[in-house]
């Protein structure tokens, strides 16, 4: 699938069938989120891949809206070293792989993480440095659920040229 398609296709998958995933794919999706921009290249992120029935459930519980969690053949948790530009430097990382995981035939959603209360918790459950902050709770597995699509605004909704 290539780039356009995979962005224009994508979706938010909360309901996953069974079958495990393959440990290169899941390094695949990590790899390009390796890929993302960071402001001055500094790339804060780190990324703890979880596929524990047991800790799938504790991070669905933990999370607010979350519990599908459960249903998941993992989930990528983004953490990012605090910088001045963490946060936008997770969310990149984070699109980067829905991106590859819809390409990739993978279903996927992005679970809040960094303004939440449970961001804490979910660091202690992973054993993440005080320093490091959760940016997003990334579920993923192959699609059990095919969601409609969403209207989108249109580009002459949204694109202004040289003045809004």
């Amino acid at each position: 699938m290539d780039t356009f398609s995979a962005m224009e296709e994508r979706r938010s998958i909360r309901k996953y069938a069974p079958g495990a995933v393959p440990k290169d794919l899941i390094e695949k999706l990590v790899e390009a989120a390796r890929y993302a921009p960071s402001a001055r290249a500094i790339q804060p992120w780190e990324f703890v891949v979880v596929t524990h029935t047991e800790v799938l459930k504790e991070l669905g519980r933990l999370a607010t809206n979350g519990a599908f969690l459960e249903g998941a053949a993992f989930c990528i948790a983004v953490f990012c070293r605090e910088t001045k530009y963490y946060l936008e430097d997770g969310c990149a990382a984070t699109e980067n792989i829905l991106i590859a995981a819809a390409a990739s035939g993978l279903g996927a959603c992005w679970i809040a993480g960094d303004k939440k209360p449970y961001a804490s918790e979910v660091a202690r459950l992973l054993q993440v440095p005080p320093d490091v902050r959760l940016v997003s709770l990334i579920s993923a597995g192959w699609p059990a659920e095919e969601p409609a699509a969403i209207r989108r605004r249109g580009l002459g909704e949204v694109l202004h040229w040289e003045k809004y």
